[in-house]
C-alpha cells in the first residue's frame, strides 16, 4: 500500500546517523532496501538511492582521512622519534612496527647493506615468527629486495612464489617459505640518490598493494633512511670529537713537554754558564726526572752518583753510541755522552723503568749538557796542564836554579810544591817514542779532576800528584800515599786510557824543588830497573825492586829494606825471644851446611832444621831461591852493619 505523504527524510536522517557513527559500508545498502519493503514511492526511492551514493562518497572520504590521518600520526612521531634522537636501534624497529601496523599486514622488516661481507642481512623484523628468516642474509641483486635495491624503485608482489620478476635463489625462498609469506612489499631507503637499505611490509596471504599503501610505506622508508643518516653523522661527529680531544691532549700533553723542556734546558745551561760540577749537573736531572742519575767517565768510574760494574754496562753503552739514544737496560735507562765519535762517560738513571718520550729526550740532552761540561773542563784541564807542564819541566831541568821563584811560580798556578807529591815516571811497555804523544794524552786524562800535573820530559812522561792527607794506598787513587801501589794502578789505569801497554816507575814522597827532582831521578831509574828486569807493563817503586831499589834509590832506605825483607822474623825474635835470624845468618855463613851451621850456633842439628822450617813458615817457601837468598843476605849483612 502506498504512502503519498510519506517522504526520504527518515531515511537521510538514519544515513546522517550511519555516517556520524562510522558504520561499516554495507550498512548504508540497508536503509534503502527497508525502504522498498515499506513500499516507499519510487521519486523517494531515488531520492534514498542518490542520498546513499552521496554518503557512500561521504564515509569513503572519511575512511581515507582517518587513514591519512593515522599514517600522518605515526610519521610525525617517527619525526619526533628522530628529532628526540635516540638510539638507531630502537627508531628503526618504530619504524617497522609502524610500516606492519598502517599497511595492516603480518610482518614489516628492513634490510641493510654488509660492505664487510658483500651482501645484506636482516636489520629490524618485526612480527616475524621463524629464526631462519630472521637471520636470513641475501645476496646483492637476489630476491625482490635485489631488484628494489639495484633498480632504486618500490616493487609489490601479491605472490612471491610464483613471481619470476626478479632472481630466486634456495636460501633466500626456504627463508620465505619458513617464514610462511606470500605478499611482499618493498619500497628503498634512498640517500643521495643512493639505496642504503630496503623496507619490506609482508604478509602471509595473497594480497594487492594500493598505491597509497606504496607511497605511505616509502614515507616510513625515507625516515629511516633519515635516521640512519642521523645516526652515522652522530658517530662521525663523535668520532671527530674524539679524534678533536686526542688531538687536543697531544698539544697540551706536547705544549707541557715543550715548556718542561725550555724549563730544564734553562736550568742547565745556566749551571754551565754558573761553573757547575758534573754532580750538579746530575743532581738537577735527577730532580727533574724524579730518578737516580749516575754520570761515569769513560772507564767506568764514577764522576757522580753512584757506580755500576763497566762490564754490566757495557753492551747498553754500545748499543746507545751506535744508535745516538738512550737505551733501556734492565730496570735502568743508559745514555753514551759523547762528544762527536769521542766518548766521554756515560749517563745512568736508575728508579724510572719506564720513559715517555718528553722525559727521553729530557736525559739525552742532559747528556749532551754533560759532554759539553767535561769538553769545557778538558778543555781547561789541558791548557792548565800545559802551563803547569812547563813547570814541571823547568823543576825537573833546574831545581837548584831558583827553587823559591818555582814555589812561587808553582803556588799561583794552583801546584803547592811545598807539599809531599808523588813522582811517577812513564813510558810505553815497548819503548816506541812515537807512541808518547798517546801516553801524554792519557796521563792528561787520568790527572782529569785532579791537582796533578803531567809533562814530557826525556822521552818520557812524568806526573807529579798531591799526596792525600791520611790517605794509606787504598785503591790506588791518584794522589794515595803508597808509592807501590799508586804506581801499579797508574801502570793499569795509564794502559787501558793509551790502548797499550805502560810501564809506571815511582820514586818516593817528597816536597821541595830538589827533592822532587830528587825522587824523579829515583822513579827514573826504577822505570829503566822494570825494564831490565823483564817487567815491562807494570808499575812499581824502588822500595818494591827489593835490593835492587836500595842501590838504585837516591836516599839508600836501609832501615826499610831491612824492615820489609826480614820483618816477620825480627819480630818473631822479639816476641818469643827466639834466634831466627842469628840462625839464618849462621846457615848462609855456612854456606848452606847445616853441621857447619850448627857447630856456629852450638846447637844440635834438629835445632837447627827446625829453627829454619820456622823460617820458610814466616817467609815463603821461596826463601832459599838465589834471588830471595840474595836479597835475605844483604838485608842481613846491612843489619849487621847497622848494629842489629
Amino acid at each position: 500500500m502506498n504512502h503519498p505523504q510519506e517522504s526520504a527524510a527518515p531515511a537521510l536522517r538514519r544515513l546522517l546517523d550511519l555516517l556520524a557513527s562510522g558504520a561499516a559500508t554495507e550498512d548504508f545498502a540497508d536503509v534503502l532496501a527497508d525502504a522498498r519493503r515499506r513500499g516507499a514511492p519510487a521519486a523517494v526511492l531515488a531520492e534514498i538511492d542518490d542520498a546513499t551514493w552521496q554518503a557512500l562518497r561521504v564515509h569513503r572520504t572519511l575512511r581515507q582521512h582517518r587513514r591519512r590521518e593515522a599514517e600522518l600520526t605515526a610519521l610525525f612521531d617517527t619525526a619526533g622519534d628522530l628529532a628526540a634522537s635516540r638510539d638507531l636501534d630502537t627508531v628503526l624497529q618504530a619504524i617497522v612496527r609502524r610500516a606492519r601496523m598502517l599497511l595492516g599486514t603480518d610482518t614489516a622488516y628492513l634490510t641493510l647493506p654488509d660492505e664487510a661481507a658483500g651482501d645484506t642481512y636482516m636489520r629490524v623484523t618485526d612480527g616475524s615468527v621463524s629464526v631462519l628468516f630472521q637471520t636470513l642474509r641475501l645476496s646483492l641483486g637476489h630476491g625482490l629486495g635485489g631488484l628494489v635495491a639495484q633498480t632504486a624503485r618500490p616493487y609489490a608482489t601479491p605472490d612471491y612464489r610464483t613471481d619470476e620478476r626478479f632472481h630466486h635463489t634456495g636460501t633466500i625462498d626456504a627463508g620465505v617459505l619458513d617464514e610462511g609469506l606470500v605478499a611482499i612489499i618493498g619500497v628503498p631507503l634512498l640517500l643521495g640518490g643512493q639505496v642504503i637499505g630496503v623496507l619490506f611490509a609482508a604478509d602471509r596471504s595473497p594480497r594487492a598493494f594500493s598505491p597509497d599503501e606504496v607511497a605511505l610505506l616509502c614515507s616510513l622508508a625515507a625516515h629511516a633512511a633519515i635516521a640512519l643518516d642521523t645516526a652515522k653523522s652522530l658517530a662521525d661527529t663523535r668520532a671527530a670529537l674524539a679524534e678533536l680531544n686526542a688531538a687536543n691532549e697531544l698539544v697540551r700533553a706536547h705544549s707541557a713537554a715543550v715548556q718542561r723542556a725550555e724549563q730544564a734546558h734553562d736550568r742547565l745551561t745556566d749551571l754551565v754558564l754558573r761553573g757547575a760540577e758534573v754532580p750538579d749537573v746530575a743532581a738537577a736531572v735527577a730532580a727533574l726526572l724524579g730518578g737516580e742519575i749516575a754520570v761515569l767517565d769513560a772507564e767506568g768510574e764514577p764522576l757522580a752518583g753512584r757506580s755500576a760494574p763497566a762490564a754490566e754496562l757495557a753492551e747498553a753503552v754500545a748499543a746507545s753510541r751506535a744508535e745516538g739514544r738512550s737505551v733501556r737496560h734492565r730496570e735502568q735507562w743508559v745514555c753514551a755522552v759523547l762528544a762527536g765519535h769521542d766518548a766521554l762517560g756515560t749517563m745512568v738513571l736508575r728508579g724510572r723503568p719506564d720513559l715517555d718520550d718528553a722525559d727521553r729526550r729530557l736525559f739525552e740532552r742532559a747528556s749532551v749538557v754533560t759532554a759539553l761540561l767535561l769538553l769545557l773542563r778538558r778543555s781547561v784541564a789541558e791548557t792548565e796542564n800545559r802551563i803547569r807542564g812547563d813547570l814541571l819541566t823547568d823543576l825537573l831541568t833546574a831545581p837548584e836554579r831558583d827553587p823559591a821563584g818555582l814555589t812561587a811560580r808553582g803556588r799561583r798556578l794552583g801546584v803547592d810544591l811545598a807539599r809531599p807529591h808523588l813522582v811517577l815516571v812513564a813510558e810505553p811497555a815497548d819503548g816506541k817514542t812515537d807512541e808518547r804523544g798517546r801516553l801524554a794524552g792519557a796521563a792528561r786524562r787520568y790527572l782529569f779532576g785532579s791537582r796533578g800535573v803531567s809533562a814530557e820530559h826525556a822521552e818520557t812522561v812524568v806526573l807529579l800528584t798531591p799526596v792525600e792527607s791520611g790517605s794509606g794506598g787504598s785503591g790506588g787513587a791518584v794522589g794515595a800515599g803508597d808509592p807501590e801501589e799508586t804506581a801499579r794502578q797508574a801502570a793499569e789505569r795509564l794502559a787501558r786510557l793509551a790502548g797499550f801497554p805502560v810501564t809506571v816507575g815511582a820514586g818516593r814522597p817528597a816536597a821541595g824543588p830538589s827533592a822532587l827532582a830528587a825522587s824523579y831521578g829515583e822513579g827514573l831509574r826504577c822505570l829503566r830497573a822494570l825494564r831490565v828486569l823483564g817487567r815491562a807493563g807494570e808499575g812499581a817503586s824502588a822500595r818494591a825492586l827489593g835490593f835492587l831499589g836500595v842501590l838504585l834509590g837516591d836516599g839508600h832506605d836501609v832501615d826499610g829494606f831491612v824492615g820489609a825483607t826480614l820483618g816477620p822474623l825480627l819480630a818473631y825474635d822479639a816476641r818469643r825471644g827466639t834466634e831466627l835470624v842469628r840462625t839464618l845468618r849462621a846457615y848462609f855463613d855456612c854456606g848452606g851446611s847445616l853441621t857447619r851451621a850448627k857447630d856456629e850456633l852450638h846447637v844440635h842439628v834438629n835445632t837447627v832444621v827446625q829453627r829454619l822450617d820456622r823460617v820458610e813458615a814466616l817467609l815463603g817457601r821461596d826463601w832459599n831461591q838465589p834471588e830471595r837468598s840474595l836479597e835475605l843476605q844483604l838485608a842481613l849483612r846491612l843489619q849487621l852493619l847497622a848494629g842489629g
